[in-house]
């Protein structure tokens, strides 16, 4: 059986969601991984209101669309990290409140609990995002790093989620951790201290985005042989490197597209992710969930990707042989 083909909503939370599943529909997609932003889900509305859930799964099944997890990719990037006014354009008014950090950090942790608990009231029990890190800016080691502090900062991400865990635990919820550059979690390394540092529990996971991997130089489908056990969801999403002698990997503080950036986000098929591996190494490990699109191409319209990101998935994945190639030749 082929995996369902998902749309992550969440660069398209300025379309209202009816709008938005209407297109996906004509587009072929199976269902769409839903943002808790613009009005795609709400998680306080979720809890407070007796027929939102039902309301939000009935307009999912007049576009024949199927969703597999809802994605608190915002609000969970302020429960660990350093936070500063760029947080206030991400976060729910509620979430920012009076600025306070650390008050931010407790309110957008209730929230991720909250997200867990509305997912199963929602009848979705994957839930997606990101932990923030309040360790990422010492990245580069100058002043040189006191390392004592790194490992402070993989045990204030403990500190932080256990509790969240518990309450996924509890509604019977996993958590997808995109693996991502200023997460706690980035790389190799990273992805396996973020694990031993909540003592490996099955609630954390990862969703695993390609992308993110391919301008560090590093091997999608190794890093999904390495964490088998713990991919829980998989997003579809490639970058590219236009690295010339003049352009930095390190993106030279420009914005995503610019052309002296020395890499980018691409739509699938159009950058440096080997996905014919990456699809081997899912079937290897036996992934039978949905691939989710999430298209980010700063170079491309996003109705023409979505269509061009899907035709593409549709013929790249291919499902694992049932029988040896040379069976045939055995003699019985």
């Amino acid at each position: 059986m082929p995996r369902p083909v998902t749309l992550f909503t969440g660069q398209w939370a300025d379309l209202p969601l009816e709008t938005l599943a209407q297109k996906a529909n004509a587009w072929g997609f199976d269902g769409l991984e839903l943002a808790c932003w613009g009005d795609h889900f709400d998680v306080m509305r979720a809890l407070a209101e007796s027929d939102y859930v039902k309301n939000k799964r009935a307009l999912l099944q007049k576009y024949n669309l199927q969703c597999f997890a809802i994605a608190t990719h915002l609000v969970g990037q302020a429960v660990c990290d350093n936070i500063d006014a760029r947080h206030k354009g991400i976060l729910p008014a509620k979430v920012w409140g009076d600025g306070d950090p650390e008050g931010v950090r407790q309110r957008a942790a209730s929230c991720v609990m909250d997200t867990a608990r509305a997912a199963a009231k929602f009848g979705v029990t994957q839930v997606n995002g990101f932990t923030g890190s309040s360790i990422w800016h010492m990245l580069y080691s100058f002043p040189p790093n006191d390392w004592r502090e790194i490992e402070k900062g993989y045990q204030d991400f403990a500190n932080r989620w256990n509790p969240i865990m518990d309450v996924f635990k509890n509604e019977g919820v996993k958590f997808g951790l995109e693996v991502h550059p200023t997460e706690i979690a980035y790389d190799f390394v990273t992805t396996r201290k973020a694990l031993d540092a909540l003592n490996n529990r099955p609630e954390f996971g990862i969703n695993f985005d390609p992308s993110h991997l391919a301008h560090q130089f590093l091997d999608s489908a190794e890093f999904v042989l390495e964490f088998a056990e713990r991919i829980y969801h998989v997003h579809v999403k490639d970058s590219k490197k236009l690295l010339n002698g003049r352009r930095s990997i390190l993106g030279s503080h420009l914005d995503f597209g610019e052309a002296a950036r020395g890499w980018t986000f691409v739509s699938p098929g159009h950058g440096d992710v080997k996905f014919e591996d990456l699809f081997r190494a899912l079937n290897r490990i036996g992934y039978q969930g949905p691939l989710s699109i999430e298209w980010e191409d700063s170079g491309m319209d996003r109705e023409w990707g979505a269509q061009d990101a899907l035709a593409f998935v549709r013929r790249a994945d291919f499902a694992p042989s049932a029988v040896a190639f040379d069976a045939a030749f055995s003699k019985k």
